[in-house]
C-alpha cells in the first residue's frame, strides 16, 4: 500500500505519488493546480510522536509527509524550534483587564535561513532530491527566496529565481552567495512572478505552485502538531502577518489530520495581519463584513500596487484570498490592518523587552497583537499564538531604524 497519494482539489481525481505530480507539471488532468495530500499512516503513530521531548526538525514528523520514510532528509534543524510565552504581552494585556496566555514561535531561530520558509524550503529540496528533479524556478519577494536558494543548493538542484526590483539587497546578497542565479525584474512582485512564468514555459524547469503549493502546506501543518506536543493544547487565537497565505492554508490542513486523533480540538481564531500600505486582504474583508458576507464574498477582492516598504509582504493582488477568507470567517477570526509608521516603534518595544530586533514582518505580526487588543479581539482567558516570520539579518534598513529609534 502506497503510503500517500495526491488528490486534486477541484475534481476529487487521485494524481499518484509526488514523482507523478512532478512529472505532470503539478496539474491535475482538469486543469487545476490546487492539490492536497492524503495519508494512509495508521495516526495513532502521530499520538506517539506528539509525546516526544527531544525533537530536533520536524522530519520527526515524516510518517505523515510526502516522502520515502528511508529517504535522506535535506536539514539543517528546521521546524522544531522552541515555542515562547512572551509575559511583556501577557502584561500589556493585562493592563487592558485581559488575562491571557501569549506564545511565540520564534522562527528567527530555525536553523537553514531564520524565517517560516525554511521548512518549506526543506521539505522541497529532500523531495526534489528523492525524485530526480534537477531544475526549479519561482518568483518570490524575498524569505521563500533566500529559503529556496539555500536549500537546493545543498540539495545539489539548480534553482532559478526570479526577484521585484525591490528586493532587499541584503537579501539579494545572500541568494548569490548561495550560488544560485538570480534575475532581477525591472517591476513589482507581479511583473517577476510573470517573468518566472515564461522562464518556465521556455525552458521546461518546474515552477513553484505558489502558496497552495502541496509542498509547503505539508511542511507548514507540522506546527499544528508542534502546538500539542510543546504546549499541549491548541491555541485560541492564531496571528500572523500575511502576504499570499501558504501558513493559513497549512494551519487549516493541519488542525483536519490532529482531529483523526484529537477531535475535541478546535480551530483557533485567526487573525491575519497586513500593513496599511499593502492591505488588500484587509480590504476585501471589511467589504465583506460591510455587506453581510454575500454569496461569493470571497472572489471580492482589490488589487493594489503595493506603497510599502517591506518588500516581503508586499503582494498586491491577493490570490489565495478566496481560499484563506472561508478559513478565517470559520474561525470566526479576522484580518487586522497595522499602521506602516508604527512598524518601527514596535520593534523598539519588542528589541527592549527580548533582546532582539526581528525582521519587519515579524513586526507587523507584533503590531498586530497590539492592535487586536485595542480592537477587543482578543478576550479573557484566550491563548494566543503569535508566528512570526523571520530576523532581521536580511534587513539591514529596518534595523538601523530601530535601533536608532528615540522614545
Amino acid at each position: 500500500m502506497q503510503k500517500y497519494k495526491f488528490i486534486c482539489k477541484k475534481c476529487g481525481k487521485e494524481i499518484g505519488l509526488a514523482k507523478d505530480w512532478f512529472n505532470q507539471d503539478q496539474l491535475c488532468t482538469c486543469g487545476s493546480n490546487y492539490a492536497t495530500v492524503e495519508y494512509n499512516t495508521d495516526y495513532s503513530e502521530l499520538k506517539k510522536l506528539l509525546e516526544s521531548k527531544d525533537v530536533k526538525n520536524f522530519y520527526h514528523y515524516k510518517h505523515f509527509l510526502p516522502i520515502d520514510n528511508n529517504s535522506e532528509t535535506i536539514s539543517l534543524n528546521e521546524g522544531a524550534v522552541e515555542i515562547q510565552e512572551w509575559k511583556h504581552l501577557e502584561k500589556e494585556a493585562a493592563s487592558k483587564n485581559i488575562d491571557c496566555k501569549v506564545y511565540v514561535v520564534r522562527n528567527d531561530q530555525n536553523g537553514g535561513t531564520g524565517t517560516f520558509k525554511d521548512i518549506a524550503a526543506s521539505l522541497a529540496a529532500t523531495m526534489f532530491k528523492e525524485n530526480g528533479v534537477k531544475d526549479y524556478c519561482l518568483a518570490s519577494t524575498g524569505n521563500t527566496a533566500t529559503a529556496y536558494s539555500t536549500y537546493l543548493a545543498k540539495a545539489g538542484v539548480r534553482f532559478h529565481l526570479f526577484a521585484p526590483c525591490d528586493m532587499y539587497p541584503d537579501s539579494i546578497q545572500a541568494i548569490k552567495a548561495t550560488g544560485q542565479e538570480i534575475i532581477i525584474s525591472k517591476g513589482n512582485y507581479g511583473a517577476a512572478k510573470k517573468e518566472a512564468a515564461e522562464y518556465h514555459k521556455a525552458n521546461n524547469v518546474m515552477i513553484s505552485a505558489g502558496n497552495i503549493d502541496p509542498v509547503r502546506v505539508e511542511a507548514k501543518k507540522t506546527l499544528v502538531f508542534e502546538c500539542i506536543r510543546q504546549l499541549g493544547q491548541m491555541p485560541t487565537v492564531y496571528m500572523q502577518a500575511v502576504a499570499g497565505g501558504t501558513s493559513p492554508i497549512a494551519f487549516k490542513k493541519g488542525m483536519d489530520e490532529l482531529h483523526k486523533i484529537q477531535p475535541e480540538c478546535k480551530m483557533p481564531r485567526m487573525l491575519l495581519v497586513q500593513q496599511d500600505k499593502c492591505d488588500p486582504m484587509v480590504q476585501a474583508w471589511e467589504w465583506a463584513t460591510e455587506n453581510g458576507f454575500p454569496e461569493g464574498y470571497q472572489e471580492h477582492y482589490p488589487s493594489l500596487t503595493p506603497q510599502t516598504a517591506i518588500s516581503i509582504l508586499s503582494a498586491g493582488t491577493p490570490g489565495m484570498y478566496p481560499i484563506v477568507a472561508p478559513i478565517v470567517k470559520e474561525s470566526n477570526g479576522s484580518f487586522i490592518r497595522i499602521e506602516e509608521d508604527s512598524v518601527v516603534r514596535y520593534g523598539y518595544l519588542t528589541k527592549k523587552e527580548t533582546g532582539v530586533c526581528f525582521g519587519p514582518a515579524s513586526v507587523v505580526c507584533i503590531a498586530g497583537f497590539y492592535k487586536a487588543l485595542e480592537n477587543g479581539q482578543i478576550k479573557d482567558g484566550d491563548t494566543v499564538l503569535l508566528n512570526i516570520g523571520e530576523g532581521s539579518g536580511r534587513a539591514e534598513w529596518f534595523r538601523n531604524q530601530v535601533n536608532s529609534y528615540k522614545e
